[in-house]
C-alpha cells in the first residue's frame, strides 16, 4: 500500500473546469472517501488517479513516486467500477485472473491468488459462472476480487454500491469495511451517497464545483461544516441569519430576528458586524418547559406541522421572523406537541457560517 498526493491538479474539458488546482494528501492504508453531487469533479479526480486521464496541470504522486505520466498498468492501482465492467464471455474466474495474465504470472501463482481472491469475497462457488447468471451483489463482488486480486497498492471504487438495492448495499458497506481493515490497504472510495461516506469513511474530502469544500472525519464535516455547502449537503441544516456582534477565544455570539445565539465560528477571522448564517442541525434542537424564558440559544415558533415516523418525529415551526426551522425528535418526546402549539426551542452545536450571499452582493 501507498499514500497519495495530489498538487494543485487541475483538469479542462473544453470550457468546463472539472478540478481547480486540486491539493489532497491520503494516507497509507486510510479508506478515503470522495463525496459531492453529479458534476462536482469526483470520478474525473479518481480517473486521474487512475492514469485512465491526465491533468491539464499538477502532479500526482504515490508515495515519492511521481506517477503524474506513467500509464495505468504500471500504478499498481486496482479499479472497481460502477458498472462492474465484467467480461460478458468469461467465468467469474477468468475475470478475476485476467489482470494477472496480462502480467505474465505462471499459472500456479495465479490459480493460488484468484482461489484467495474469491475466498475473500466469499465467491469461490460461483467461479464457473458467467457474469450474467450472477446477481448484482456477486458481480460486485466479483469486480472487487479482481481489483484485488493483483494486490494493488491502492483501490479505486467509483460508486461501487450505487446500483444495488438498498439492503444489499448495507450489506456490502460491512463487506468492504472488513475486507479494508484485514488487507489494511489503501482505498479511495467516490460516492454522492452522504450516509455511505458518513458511515464508512475515515476521513472525507467533500467536493463542490471542481473544488475541496472541507476535508475532515465524518464527525468533523457533519458536525462542523465550513461552509454553507457543506451543511446543506451532509445531513439536514436550519439557518438563521445574523450579525456577529462578540468573538471571544472559543465562542462567539450573533444578533437574529429570533435572539441571540452563541455558537462556534465556522471560518477563521470572522469579526464583529460580519453577516453570518447561524448552523443548527435538526437533532440538536429540543422543546423547552414554560419556564423557559427569552435567552441565548432559545427561541419561540410556533408549530406549523409534524410528521410521526414511528422511531422519529419531525416538528417544522415557524419563527417569529417568518423563517421555517425543523426539529427531530427521537423516541417518546416529554410532552404531546400538537400543530397550533406556540413552543420554546432550545439548542445547543451552533456553527456560525459566512454569509455567501451577503460576499455575493458585496462583489457585485
Amino acid at each position: 500500500m501507498f499514500g497519495i498526493k495530489l498538487e494543485n491538479v487541475t483538469r479542462r474539458f473544453d470550457n468546463v473546469l472539472a478540478l481547480d488546482r486540486i491539493n489532497l494528501e491520503v494516507e497509507a492504508g486510510e479508506f478515503f472517501f470522495l463525496l459531492g453531487p453529479s458534476g462536482c469533479g469526483k470520478t474525473t479526480l479518481l480517473r486521474i488517479l487512475a492514469g485512465f486521464d491526465q491533468p491539464e496541470s499538477g502532479r500526482v504522486f504515490f508515495d515519492e513516486r511521481d506517477v503524474t505520466a506513467v500509464p495505468p498498468h504500471e500504478r499498481n492501482t486496482g479499479m472497481v467500477f460502477q458498472n462492474y465492467a465484467l467480461w460478458p464471455h468469461m467465468t467469474v474466474w477468468k475475470n478475476v485472473e485476467y489482470g494477472l495474465t496480462m502480467r505474465n504470472m505462471p499459472q500456479h501463482e495465479r490459480d493460488q491468488k484468484v482461489k484467495r481472491a474469491l475466498e475473500m469475497v466469499q465467491m469461490s462457488g460461483y467461479a464457473e459462472r458467467s457474469p450474467n447468471q450472477l446477481s448484482g451483489g456477486q458481480q460486485q463482488r466479483v469486480a472487487l476480487a479482481r481489483a484485488l486480486v493483483i494486490e494493488p497498492g491502492v483501490v479505486l471504487l467509483d460508486e461501487p454500491l450505487s446500483n444495488l438495492d438498498a439492503r444489499l448495499r448495507l450489506e456490502m458497506r460491512e463487506q468492504l469495511q472488513d475486507l479494508q481493515r484485514t488487507l489494511d490497504v489503501t482505498m479511495i472510495y467516490v460516492t454522492h451517497d452522504q450516509k455511505e461516506a458518513l458511515a464508512m469513511g475515515a476521513r472525507i474530502a467533500v467536493m463542490q464545483m471542481g473544488k475541496v469544500a472541507q476535508i475532515g472525519t465524518p464527525r468533523e464535516v457533519y458536525r462542523q461544516p465550513l461552509t454553507r455547502f457543506v451543511a446543506d449537503f451532509i445531513g439536514e441544516i436550519n439557518l438563521i441569519s445574523g450579525e456577529i456582534k462578540s468573538v471571544e477565544s472559543d465562542e462567539v455570539a450573533a444578533t437574529t430576528d429570533v435572539g441571540d445565539i452563541r455558537g462556534q465560528a465556522g471560518h477563521e477571522g470572522i469579526q464583529v458586524g460580519d453577516r453570518v448564517l447561524c448552523a443548527i442541525r435538526p437533532e440538536a434542537m429540543d422543546f423547552l418547559s414554560d419556564e423557559a424564558g427569552a435567552a441565548d440559544n432559545v427561541i419561540f415558533g410556533r408549530v406549523r406541522r409534524a410528521i410521526y415516523l414511528g422511531e422519529v418525529e419531525q416538528f417544522f415551526v415557524e419563527l417569529a421572523s417568518g423563517d421555517q426551522i425543523k426539529l427531530i425528535k427521537y423516541g417518546a418526546i416529554p410532552q404531546h406537541v400538537q400543530p397550533g402549539d406556540e413552543v420554546r426551542l432550545g439548542f445547543s452545536q451552533v456553527v456560525m457560517l459566512r454569509d455567501e450571499a451577503e460576499d455575493r452582493d458585496e462583489a457585485v
